[in-house]
């Protein structure tokens, strides 16, 4: 009995694979370590991760099919698969488009064919992101809205992603369980995400840019409640459902506004922000906002973290990982 971590050198799956070794589990982990963020800093999870017991590390980009396949042929006991293998970043598929269709696109296609090829899979629970709700303007966000209109390529790819799997259960009767995160914190993340950039950036006494003259609204989302989503989801396959195919919004059921969220990271550095306020991105959305009740009633997610109470953890590791 083996659990595949996609991306297990990324933010989620990083602290995904730890909490799977700290319950017993044995974790095949895999991940392409490319350079769209600091490598070096998908090393140092790495290197968290390598020579614990019960733990095995694979470098592979799955949008390569035949790697993938020939993983899937050499792995058979797979049980349960959590794939967070993906292109992320909204304004970076402005300028990169193809490595989003590739990793988004080919790389879930590829997973997919591999679920076929795992005769003991329970589940298959697959990353999906708030930013397929595009320019919904009904909030919060609820899995029942309509989701065909996306205003990033990114958002697009993982929408794309949405309908593959839904044809796959319906094709080949595999358990698939999408979760779109909403703006997912904490130690150890991204530092192409506004939190991360904004919080060094104000240490090192450096200006921000500020969107949309600061009037944004996010749903920040605290890594273990994340975590705790995943396991929480992964243990309720959809297996009676025809096709067996469900999707989930993983967020933390409160819209904080971008002039607060500021003010909590300028509490926890202790330093005021430099701001240039700039006006809208291409791609970018003004509110995000989960609706989390399927997500409580189905497997009882209960997020529980406050940015109040996040954002100085966060501000903590970011001053001990940079010697800030």
């Amino acid at each position: 009995m083996t659990l595949l971590v996609t991306g297990a050198a990324g933010f989620i799956g990083y602290h995904l694979t730890e909490a799977l070794l700290a319950e017993g589990c044995d974790v095949l982990g895999v991940d392409s370590l490319n350079s769209y963020y600091d490598p070096a800093l998908k090393a140092a999870r790495l290197k968290r991760l390598e020579g614990r017991n019960r733990f095995r590390f694979q470098r592979i980009d799955l949008s390569e099919p035949e790697a993938v396949a020939a993983l899937a042929a050499d792995n058979q006991d797979i049980t349960e698969v959590i794939h967070l293998a993906a292109q992320a970043g909204v304004r970076y598929s402005l300028e990169a488009p193809f490595s989003y269709v590739d990793a988004n696109v080919t790389g879930q296609l590829s997973i997919l064919e591999a679920g076929r090829l795992w005769p003991r899979l329970k589940h298959l629970v697959y990353a999906s992101s708030s930013s397929v709700y595009g320019a919904n303007s009904k909030v919060p966000f609820s899995v029942g809205d309509r989701v065909d209109d996306p205003v990033s390529l990114y958002a697009a790819t993982k929408r794309a992603g949405e309908l593959m799997a839904g044809t796959y259960a319906r094709l080949y009767g595999l358990p698939l369980t999408g979760l779109r995160f909403f703006t997912v914190y904490g130690p150890w993340g991204r530092p192409d995400m506004a939190y991360y950039h904004f919080a060094k950036a104000i240490l090192e006494g450096r200006e921000i840019e500020v969107f949309n003259h600061g009037k944004m609204r996010r749903d920040f989302t605290w890594i273990d409640d994340v975590i705790a989503g995943i396991k929480g989801v992964l243990a309720h396959p959809p297996s009676s459902d025809k096709p067996p195919h469900r999707i989930y919004n993983i967020g933390n059921n409160r819209a904080e506004t971008l002039e607060h969220f500021i003010q909590v990271i300028e509490k926890a550095c202790r330093c005021q922000a430099k701001k240039l306020l700039k006006p809208m991105q291409p791609g970018d959305v003004v509110e995000t906002y989960a609706d989390i009740e399927a997500s409580r009633r189905d497997f009882g997610y209960n997020p529980k973290t406050t940015i109040d109470e996040g954002m100085p953890r966060f501000v903590a590791w970011l001053k001990q990982y940079h010697g800030l």
